[in-house]
């Protein structure tokens, strides 16, 4: 039985003979939704919304993750690779702006079978926490014309604490090296949404303005102003059981937004989003009820 050493846990799980890896799936893909999505950046959703395929598992361990129930497998719908290339087509059908993947790296190889070969018209975008190996992103190189990762961290200390990933800084940033190697510059479209490139997101934490500071200066250094798009994001909500955590227990102040937008808006960055704290909401986050992805008849 072959091992899974597709993300940097390295855990080495007989997926194919129905173990369970560090993300807490088996080898077929588990879906937890698949329906137009409007919760993502303007030139990501855009006036028809975005074609979200939320993939059950995740390979972090974010203490403050919004998604639990996803993340950790306790919800989805296990299907066929062939139902899953039909999902896309279905979503394309809607007439969604790009096929976005949430969350799949521990699928690539099932995801890479999906898109060989079809021909969807729009961009396939890959969501993802930025927790990623560049030998598994060099698998969908020419398959993803758009990369959405996170950098959540540039602090080994804090991603360890936060997420049990201490190494998620270096992996991180080399991610998002290769993701822009495969895709260049950013590019929109006449109607302002984006064909290809890098949008990198982050996420602000309460009591961690240093570490936003530093992903800021991070990114700023890296790349041209032209380069890639960056999304400062104020949307964090305290969720979950925070006991152990409680400097988690509370959303982001004003005056620390001010400051790390004060900190955006005087680097090199000349490109993306910043949200206001108003976004501080439950609102936007999907119901994980098997929408658009019950099994066709093929699989019955």
């Amino acid at each position: 039985m072959s091992k899974c050493y597709l993300c940097p846990r390295n855990c080495g799980a007989e997926r194919d003979a129905g173990k369970r890896g560090f993300c807490g799936v088996g080898a077929d893909p588990v879906v937890a939704r698949a329906a137009p999505h409007f919760g993502e950046e303007p030139c990501i959703s855009g006036e028809h919304g975005s074609g979200a395929v939320f993939f059950t598992g995740c390979t972090l361990r974010c203490v403050f993750c919004q998604n639990y129930g996803l993340s950790r497998a306790k919800q989805g719908v296990e299907i066929t690779v062939p139902r899953l290339r039909e999902i896309f087509l279905e979503l394309r059908d809607q007439g969604v702006h790009n096929i976005n993947l949430v969350t799949g790296s521990h699928y690539v190889p099932q995801i890479v079978q999906a898109l060989d070969g079809l021909n969807l018209g729009i961009p396939v975008v890959w969501n993802s926490s930025g927790y990623e190996k560049v030998e598994t992103l060099k698998l969908l190189e020419g398959l993803v014309q758009v990369y959405l990762p996170d950098l959540k961290y540039l602090d080994g200390a804090l991603s360890g604490k936060y997420s049990a990933a201490p190494d998620y800084p270096e992996v991180a940033t080399a991610a998002i090296r290769e993701m822009f190697r495969q895709t260049g510059k950013f590019r929109f479209d006449d109607d302002g949404m984006l064909q290809r490139g890098v949008l990198i997101r982050h996420l602000i934490l309460p009591g961690q303005i240093e570490n936003s500071k530093n992903v800021i200066d991070w990114v700023s250094e890296n790349f041209e102003p032209d380069d890639v798009l960056f999304s400062l994001m104020s949307q964090y909500t305290p969720m979950g059981d925070l006991s152990r955590f409680p400097e988690l227990k509370r959303r982001v102040s004003p005056a620390e937004n001010d400051q790390v937008y004060e900190h955006l808006m005087e680097s090199r960055i000349e490109n993306g989003f910043f949200q206001e704290l108003e976004a501080a909401t439950t609102d936007m986050i999907p119901r994980f009820d098997g929408t658009g992805v019950s099994p066709s008849k093929n699989d019955e």
